[in-house]
Parts: structure tokens; sequence; C-alpha cells
């Protein structure tokens, strides 16, 4: 029986066995982790599922990925990084920390070919740090800009409330305040693009 063909956009999926054995669906072939990072420097999607019960694991093996980077290569993430990132789990912030990175992210994808024409093709510290100083001048602004939304969203949600009924928000409730910020969060993105263009 034939394998269905992938439609275009859609991501390629591998598959995790038991044996921690990788397989490309669309190659019909085992790959390693390194084959997975090349995939993705190379801006292919993917999609890894666990083979016994179909369970999306792609999380779990992103980083994995990273661990091996940070174990065998130059490492990337500094250890006050790490820290403060563990630091985080089961904080308030958490929920923000995703959207936060995600963004940063985002700006350094953006301007890399910037980055790499103006420190040409090696970058090191005193090429760099200018380039770098802006970005995180445009990081720092996004936070600031987010904390002064998220403080202004509690303030409105933590008003005294006129009945005792009234003073825990209900499920639908902390699902539209939840939207709320993830918009407002969307449009400080638009804002730090803007300003970075």
């Amino acid at each position: 029986m034939a394998r269905k063909k992938r439609d275009q956009g859609e991501p390629i999926i591998i598959k995790k066995y038991a044996n921690r054995r990788l397989y490309n669906t669309e190659t019909s072939s085992y790959v390693t982790l390194d084959h997975l990072a090349d995939m993705i420097k190379s801006g292919e999607e993917f999609v890894v599922r666990d083979a016994k019960s179909g369970d999306d694991i792609t999380r779990a093996v992103l980083t994995q990925i990273i661990f091996e980077k940070e174990t065998r290569e130059k490492n990337m993430l500094p250890i006050a990084f790490l820290r403060q990132l563990i630091s985080l789990y089961g904080d308030g912030l958490q929920a923000m920390v995703p959207s936060y990175l995600q963004s940063a992210m985002e700006v350094l994808t953006r301007h890399q070919e910037q980055i790499r024409s103006a420190c040409g093709e090696t970058v090191d510290s005193s090429n760099f740090m200018p380039i770098f100083e802006e970005l995180t001048r445009q990081n720092l602004a996004l936070f600031e800009q987010s904390m002064r939304a998220l403080t202004a969203s509690a303030q409105t949600t933590h008003a005294p409330a006129a009945k005792p009924a009234e003073q825990a928000p209900k499920g639908g409730e902390k699902d539209r305040e939840i939207a709320d910020l993830q918009a407002q969060l969307a449009a400080l993105k638009e804002k730090v693009d803007a300003l970075s263009d």
C-alpha cells in the first residue's frame, strides 16, 4: 500500500521508537538528532511523534537537541540564563516567558542578515557589541511595555468586587484575561517590530 504524500506546508512526521531511534516518514530512513538540527537550519518543519502512542513529543526532542549541542559543541546558553529560566518554572511570570523569549528570538532572527553583513563571516564580541546593544534595547523596550500592560491589566482585574461571589474570576473570565494579555503582547510585538524597521 502506497504511503500518502505530504501536502506542501505540512510538517514532516518523524517517529520516535522505544529504542530511541528516529524515523523520517518522508525519506523512509532513520535519522539522528544532528539530522533534525540540520533540518531546522534549512527551514524544514517537522513534528516528532511517539511511534507507539502517537503523542506529539517535538518539544522534548528539540530540548534534547539543545542539550546535545550544549554538551558537545561550544556553549551558547549562559549558566545565569539557565538558572533564571529554571527559577521561573511555577512562578506567576511563567505564562509570559514563552511569548517574551519568542519575540526576542524573532528580533534576533529578523536581524541576523544585518548582523552577518556588519560583522562579516566571523562574529566576534568587538564587532557584534553595537548590534547586540541595539537588540538588547529593543528587547528591554518590549519587556517594559509588556510589564506596563500586565500591571495595567492586573490593576483593572484586581479592583474591589461589589459582591463576594464576584471575587474569584470564573474559568471563562480567566481564559478571557489570558487572551487579552496575549493580544496585548502581540500588539506590543508589532510596535517593537515597527520600531526596529
